[in-house]
């Protein structure tokens, strides 16, 4: 863990965030500045910096966070009306955060193109 990092500090505990999934790998909560009515931040318990820093071995890490935004999509009921999956990776890449990190977005319509 990196204790300067935000995520490590809520994974930690030492932070509050409205922790909606936890299991032995991944953390789910709702973001502090959503974008959407349905913003939820997907993230791995262990600090990964960023996309780019996840290596071969850790690659179905991926596979289950995708899994568990499909769950909570429709635990939030916008499995059927639709929603997003975003990663940024780096800061021109759009990440604030560096630990790898999924939005899942949705609610409402979103926008038809990206950016």
């Amino acid at each position: 863990m990196e204790m300067d990092c935000i995520f490590c500090q809520i994974v930690a505990g030492e932070l509050s965030g409205e922790i909606i999934y936890q299991d032995e790998e991944v953390i789910a909560f709702r973001d502090i500045n959503p974008q959407a009515p349905i913003h939820l931040l997907i993230i791995p318990k262990r600090h990964i910096p960023s996309l780019i820093h996840l290596s071969e071995a850790e690659a179905q890490l991926m596979g289950h966070m995708v899994n568990i935004a499909n769950q909570l999509a429709k635990r939030e009921g916008i499995s059927e009306s639709g929603y997003r999956l975003v990663v940024n990776c780096g800061k021109e890449g759009g990440q604030v955060v560096p630990h790898l990190h999924l939005h899942l977005l949705g609610g409402r319509k979103l926008s038809d193109t990206l950016g």
